[in-house]
């Protein structure tokens, strides 16, 4: 029996791999599952399952939950001596220049696969051979390069996918990176993913495909051993929660860098009710000031995300110190259960589990995510993560998942379009088209504090009032995330909108 449903995804086939699934009778979790899987695989670049997942699900009738996916530091077991190696340095010019590290060495203990297996556990409602199976057809029988993956390939093949010789031959065959258009086919990866859809997912972990990654590993100088894999369990947290206007919202928690930075923002927002682009821009500064002076140091990240979270309850912002890799899927069904999943690879080590198609993240060479130093963490240690995937509902009933790609942008993308929605009722087409901000504190510029910005005279008037300098990015470009979200209004009926910046697609099952 199908299940009514919108869906918001990064792609139309994602879109239309979860539209199967509720056809098969699964339920808002199991589409998003079999939308992002789908995403995963025709997304090269952009995400992969050997990453990062946030899973926040809310069921009807049921409280909500954040299902916490997240990559986690490796090297149990490994002597001192292997920490620092097996990294090579990447510069982009993606977003204005971006350094990162590659290679085996810049991969964390994988963290997708046990929250997707997780959150099909506790929520899911068909076979999870039913939640792969547009997966497989998909890496089978091939896909059509997108734009989004192929604007990012062409800035970083040759340097992230042309040494791995399983990595080239997909995506940089014979020398050439693949362009958008282009048909792929990744036989590797769907007779890995049928193995996982017949043994099930903690293969990844205590089975063959872990045996196949600990042994490349040891090979190329990573990190990730056996010790890292066996231990690795996704956790179930209660969600961030946090009222704005009439919405009940839950999000990422703490030790998550982009739930709390996300509530900081639009606690601010409300508290100014009709906020303009002066006040976004003024928001996103100290907010962003303080992530990047203060928290992202920080070596307890949990510890600091409730701290500034009570702080900025009692006292606003001035109680606060002052000093690309994503694929998003939401999820609203008529039954009213919603489900938001963001997942991230980083930008890619390049390396692949040999012989499966799997291509592994590089979040410990994300640098903005490892503010103390690569290879700093302690074995087992979360990483920082910018994630933000978030549901809500009203008291009339009125039903919301979100989320968006997009790296440090992704809570500053959120914090205009809920905004919008949520404090001023616009419409969510409409919310996510607007013209976007993002206040850039450090990083790549080093210490100084630029505003990015998509073509508006309101925003331009804005950044001229506030003496800051601007970056125009032209209008709705791919730098500023792309937001997808899934709604039930309170008379029943479903909508979805995706992001025309990275040409999300969005639909509703009937």
């Amino acid at each position: 029996m199908t299940v009514p449903a919108a869906i918001a995804a990064p792609n139309l086939a994602a879109a239309h791999a979860g539209r199967a699934v509720a056809h098969a009778g699964g339920n808002a979790v199991d589409i998003a599952l079999a939308a992002m899987l789908t995403a995963m695989t025709n997304e090269p670049g952009l995400v992969s399952s050997m990453g990062s997942a946030f899973i926040t699900v809310w069921t009807a009738g049921e409280e909500p939950e954040v299902i916490d996916g997240n990559v986690v530091m490796a090297g149990l077991g490994r002597p001192r001596s292997a920490f620092g190696g097996g990294l090579h340095e990447v510069t982009s010019t993606y977003g204005g220049g971006v350094r990162l590290m590659a290679g085996h060495g810049s991969v964390a203990v994988p963290g997708a696969w046990s929250g997707m297996g997780t959150a099909h556990e506790r929520h899911g409602r068909v076979d999870w051979s039913e939640v792969l199976a547009p997966a497989i057809a998909q890496a089978r029988e091939g896909y059509r390069l997108g734009p989004a993956a192929a604007t990012y390939l062409a800035l970083v093949g040759h340097d992230i996918y042309g040494w791995c010789e399983d990595s080239a031959a997909l995506l940089v065959p014979g020398g050439r990176v693949v362009e958008a258009g282009e048909l792929i086919r990744d036989e590797p990866l769907a007779q890995t993913y049928e193995h996982i859809a017949r043994v099930g997912w903690r293969d990844v972990y205590t089975g063959e495909i872990g045996r196949r990654m600990v042994a490349d590993m040891d090979a190329h100088g990573g990190l990730v051993s056996t010790q890292d894999l066996e231990r690795f369990a996704a956790q179930v947290r209660d969600p961030l929660r946090l009222d704005v206007g009439a919405w009940d919202l839950a999000t990422n928690p703490p030790p998550s860098v982009g739930g709390p930075m996300l509530a900081l923002m639009l606690g601010a927002l409300t508290r100014r009710a009709r906020a303009d682009w002066s006040d976004i821009i003024d928001i996103q500064r100290r907010v962003l000031g303080y992530r990047v002076g203060h928290h992202d140091v920080s070596p307890d990240l949990e510890e600091a995300g409730w701290r500034a979270l009570e702080a900025a309850q009692r006292y606003g912002l001035a109680g606060l110190p002052t000093s690309p890799s994503t694929a998003h899927v939401s999820v609203v069904d008529a039954e009213g259960n919603a489900c938001a999943f963001t997942a991230s690879s980083g930008y890619g080590s390049g390396a692949v589990v040999p012989g499966t198609g799997l291509q592994l993240n590089n979040s410990l060479g994300e640098l903005e995510l490892n503010r103390l130093g690569v290879h700093a963490l302690p074995p087992g240690a979360p990483l920082a993560s910018n994630m933000a995937p978030t549901v809500g509902r009203t008291p009339d009933g009125r039903v919301l998942a979100i989320g968006s790609p997009g790296a440090d942008r992704i809570t500053t993308a959120l914090m205009q379009v809920l905004g919008q929605g949520c404090l001023h009722e616009a419409p969510l087409q409409q919310a996510v088209d607007a013209p976007r901000v993002h206040v850039q504190v450090g990083g790549a510029l080093g210490g100084t504090v630029v505003v990015d910005h998509e073509s508006d005279p309101g925003i331009e008037a804005a950044i001229a009032a506030s003496g800051l300098p601007g970056h125009d990015h032209g209008p709705r470009s791919m730098y500023f995330g792309g937001v997808g979200a899934a709604y039930r209004r309170e008379d029943g009926a479903l909508e979805a909108a995706g992001d025309p910046r990275r040409a999300g697609a969005a639909l509703v099952t009937g």
